[in-house]
């Protein structure tokens, strides 16, 4: 057995029953021990984000503005995710993999508002003036038990710089110069060298310039996907009915079953759960942790305000994005097609294909530079996790220039290199950065039950001030 192989079975077994019903029992938990506030709301989290307020840093104290918080954790999370995932989830686990999709984002609102929340009532001002929170603060300030919550907290820093070297890297770039190698046939030289400058620029601004490029380009990126992708849903419009069915009939049936827009593919419930699941918790990062490091630099005068705002980035993420990617695949008829190779077409090819199918070779275009652009945006995001995590390591933000400049020469190393291993080691780094996490949660859920209670008086005195006006 080889260093790859081993490598995957460590992967199939962190990735598997058990760590699934760890993450989404911990959704379904702390929404029955909130009494579902953050479902009820969620309108409310909507209409705030968007606000004009969110856009300003006039309320509280903070490094950026509660907006520019939810996209820069947005960037980290709207990556490849929601285009090759869901893709991947569809052929693996069939089409019924969009419905355990969005039942896991569901519980998933709960666990990011919990996570994001805590960073923000437990964060730090560090010596350079600027905000450091997440769940190592969490742990470290908020655990009864000091020793127990600063080890698990020094767990949790360890295993997010290893994710943001992986997942918010590596596997990004190479993304990005597959993609541009396939249909524009650049070198993948080319592409890294292009992409590391990119970084640099921006990256060495530090959180602000972040959240600066991350406010422009993650609305414009994702209004511009899902436009494109409504387009090939209109197109393909006859097939959205037999498309919808198929997905809820795929998701419950106890039988593989196969036919209609499924084309070849069969799967059972417990497979559609299964990729459903990890997909979607790859995708929208619930539970993971990684969120809340970048929700602790907003501004704002209350950590459940904030919070509501950065639950509303699993809805983005996974009902809008991934759903339109799902439904472009569903109506297409792509689902179940046979490369050149007699192996079933998935990820970043499948979805080309739906594309295609409907708006022609510039359809393959759309998705490339969406891929490009999403994939950017992760790396942009994660580093801004990595280095916080670094910053907490060595108790001081001395050295994050250093991390900065070499997480921005390991995206040349990503992009000019094709690693299997490199996925796997990132699936595996995210499940062990989630545990910490979940425990994290599940301990401090008093906490998080006693603040959302406390809030929820201002919330409807609030909602009052803005019905009278």
């Amino acid at each position: 057995m080889n260093f790859s192989d081993i490598i995957k079975v460590v992967d199939d077994f962190v990735w598997g029953p058990v760590m699934l019903v760890l993450l989404v029992g911990t959704g379904i938990f702390l929404t029955i021990r909130l009494k579902f506030l953050p479902w009820r709301n969620l309108g409310y989290a909507l209409k705030s984000t968007l606000s004009k307020e969110a856009r300003t840093t006039k309320r509280g104290t903070g490094d950026v503005s509660p907006f520019s918080a939810l996209t820069t954790a947005l960037a980290a999370t709207i990556g490849t995710g929601n285009i090759v995932g869901v893709a991947t989830a569809m052929v693996s686990g069939g089409p019924g993999a969009l419905v355990w999709m969005w039942i896991s984002a569901c519980f998933g609102l709960t666990s990011k508002f919990s996570e994001c929340m805590l960073a923000i009532k437990y964060r730090e001002v560090n010596k350079n003036g600027e905000m450091s929170g997440g769940p190592m603060y969490t742990m470290k300030k908020g655990f009864k038990h000091k020793k127990i919550g600063a080890f698990l907290g020094m767990l949790f820093a360890i295993f997010a710089i290893m994710a943001s070297f992986g997942i918010g890297n590596m596997t990004q770039a190479n993304s990005i110069s597959d993609s541009l190698k396939s249909t524009f046939n650049i070198d993948e030289k080319i592409v890294g060298i292009i992409l590391t400058i990119l970084a640099l620029v921006i990256i060495v601004g530090g959180i602000k310039t972040i959240s600066k490029v991350s406010s422009v380009v993650v609305p414009l990126m994702a209004i511009f996907y899902v436009l494109a992708g409504l387009i090939v849903i209109i197109v393909n419009i006859q097939n959205v009915p037999a498309g919808v069915v198929m997905i809820f009939k795929m998701a419950f049936s106890p039988q593989s079953v196969a036919g209609g827009v499924a084309g070849t593919i069969t799967a059972s419930m417990m497979n559609a759960m299964r990729f459903g699941v990890a997909r979607g918790v790859f995708s929208n990062e619930a539970g993971m942790g990684s969120a809340a490091i970048t929700a602790a630099a907003a501004t704002t005068d209350d950590p459940v305000r904030q919070g509501y705002i950065n639950m509303t980035g699993t809805f983005w993420d996974t009902i809008v994005v991934c759903t339109i990617t799902g439904l472009c695949i569903a109506s297409s008829g792509v689902l179940g097609t046979v490369g050149a190779d007699g192996e079933l077409v998935q990820g970043a090819a499948l979805t080309i294909l739906a594309f295609k199918s409907a708006i022609g070779e510039f359809g393959g275009i759309l998705v490339t530079i969406g891929i490009v652009l999403f994939a950017f945006s992760t790396i942009l995001g994660w580093e801004y996790h990595g280095e916080k995590a670094f910053e907490y390591i060595f108790g001081t933000h001395k050295y994050n220039m250093v991390y900065r400049i070499f997480f921005c020469l390991i995206v040349f190393v990503g992009a000019t290199t094709t690693l299997e291993v490199v996925w796997n080691f990132s699936d595996i780094a995210n499940a062990l950065m989630a545990i910490p996490n979940l425990i994290c949660l599940l301990v401090m859920s008093n906490v998080i039950a006693k603040e959302v209670e406390r809030f929820q008086p201002i919330l409807k005195e609030e909602r009052k001030k803005k019905k009278k006006k």
